[in-house]
């Protein structure tokens, strides 16, 4: 059970926002069935380490190997939908004057829910890209419009390398134009709500730090403590399904 004062704290914090800013992981998603990086790896693909997959050397290695299991994990998150959370997010953009989302996930699943202002900073699973770039940074290819199999990289319909996922992979730097208003908006906003995230991963871990560096609230929904509970000015330790539509509820209680 959260901590209904905590909760009407933090609602208080984020009703009196003009910009809050949203940090969510793996957590929200794996609310939705959608399995975290490492979750994915089961049957044929138990044997193989994801750091190993998730590279561009493994691809230039071995690009039908990496591509097989990109279309494995594009199509186990095609059938995921949003969960409460998601719709929770969503509505609070009737509330706030203005919401930017924050994500490390790759799997569109705040776009589905309704959310306006989404930086994806990993990239999006599902949506592809020619490994060269040859006609800029991304060249995204429409698979729709070329022949392929789930078990084959195929070429770029406009030079000869193969087509990847339109993500970001060990070794990679974050898209420019992501990263940089992801840190504008964390020295910018009044609330950053960080979501089911375990504040491992650089650099998007380093968000919330900034933002509190700012004198913005850093509110936390997480099962369990994180690397970033320590930084946070509200905890609320529960499922994101569960906390956020409550947060949300709190927060009209408020206006």
């Amino acid at each position: 059970m959260v901590n209904q004062s905590v909760l009407k704290l933090a609602a208080e914090e984020i009703a009196q926002a003009n910009l809050l800013v949203v940090l969510s992981g793996a957590g929200i998603s794996k609310e939705s069935g959608v399995p975290t990086f490492r979750d994915a790896q089961d049957g044929l693909w138990s044997r193989y380490d994801p750091q190993e997959l998730a590279t561009p050397a493994a691809f230039r290695r071995n690009p039908d190997l990496v591509w097989s299991w990109y279309m494995y994990r594009a199509n186990l998150v095609s059938s995921a939908a949003p969960n409460p959370g998601h719709f929770a997010l969503a509505e609070l953009e009737t509330v706030i004057p203005k919401i930017v989302i924050l994500t490390q996930n790759v799997d569109g699943l705040h776009e589905q829910a309704g959310s306006n202002d989404i930086i994806e900073l990993h990239g999006r699973l599902g949506r592809w890209k020619c490994f060269a770039n040859c006609r800029g940074t991304p060249t995204v290819i429409d698979l729709a419009q070329i022949e392929y199999d789930a078990e084959h990289a195929p070429k770029c319909p406009y030079c000869t390398d193969r087509l990847r996922p339109d993500v970001v992979w060990f070794g990679e730097q974050l898209p420019t134009n992501a990263l940089d208003r992801a840190l504008e908006v964390a020295q910018q906003c009044d609330v950053m709500l960080v979501v089911g995230t375990s504040g491992v991963v650089e650099p998007a871990a380093s968000l919330p730090q900034i933002a509190r560096s700012a004198e913005a609230k850093v509110i936390e929904v997480n099962p369990e403590p994180s690397m970033i509970t320590a930084d946070a000015n509200f905890f609320l330790q529960g499922k994101s399904g569960e906390i956020l539509p409550a947060l949300v509820e709190a927060v009209r209680a408020q206006a």
